[in-house]
């Protein structure tokens, strides 16, 4: 008889795979796994960009190594060896976040040159899911020619655009609704702002 089975479910924690490019907004990426590794059932996979640590440094006050900190596993950018390459080894999907332009258009173009654009593809041609968090403003037609392939592919475009029906009174406030955006996508329950339940208007 033919037993039909989760088999990420029997591999034990969920594996969700976070890429932090070169973009400005590294913070999203930063949040998004500090709220992750708080779960006891998902595992993440951290994929740094060649620039990803200059502007954590620029930007934030985290350094490098604490970020690394962050993630259960990290995949040096460069190694198209890793286990992230093969569709074989089963994750949940993928966030970028934030996404440059450049990693937009090698995903776009499927260019496989690098392990964040690589393990992005590999989601997309698995039927996984990949959640882009596009970093770029204003946006010319080029921009979202790209946005509208890689949407047309399988992709969820997730920019990082403050909403305010939650009254937002910090920075922080503002973060935290695009990463529990991000997380939503995925099914995972947090409490990182309150949700509009309807009202008068």
């Amino acid at each position: 008889m033919l037993h039909l089975w989760d088999a990420r479910t029997k591999m034990g924690k969920k594996k969700i795979i976070v890429g932090i490019s070169g973009a400005s907004g590294a913070v999203y990426g930063i949040r998004l796994l500090e709220v992750l590794q708080s779960s006891r059932e998902i595992e993440t996979h951290l994929i740094l960009s060649a620039h990803a640590g200059d502007i954590i440094k620029y930007e934030t006050r985290y350094s490098l190594a604490d970020v690394r900190q962050l993630a259960d596993q990290i995949h040096a950018i460069d190694n198209l060896g890793s286990a992230l390459s093969s569709g074989s080894f089963l994750t949940e999907g993928m966030i970028i976040a934030p996404c440059s332009m450049k990693t937009l258009s090698g995903i776009a173009n499927s260019s496989n040159d690098n392990l964040l654009v690589r393990a992005a593809d590999v989601c997309l041609k698995e039927g996984r899911k990949l959640v882009l968090v596009p970093r770029e403003t204003p946006l010319h037609l080029g921009h979202l020619e790209l946005m509208a392939r890689v949407a047309r592919y399988g992709a969820v475009l997730l920019p990082p655009v403050p909403a305010f029906y939650h009254q937002p009174e910090t920075i922080d406030d503002i973060i935290n609704h695009t990463v529990g955006k991000m997380l939503d996508n995925f099914g995972i329950e947090h409490d990182l702002f309150k949700r509009w339940e309807g009202g008068e208007i």
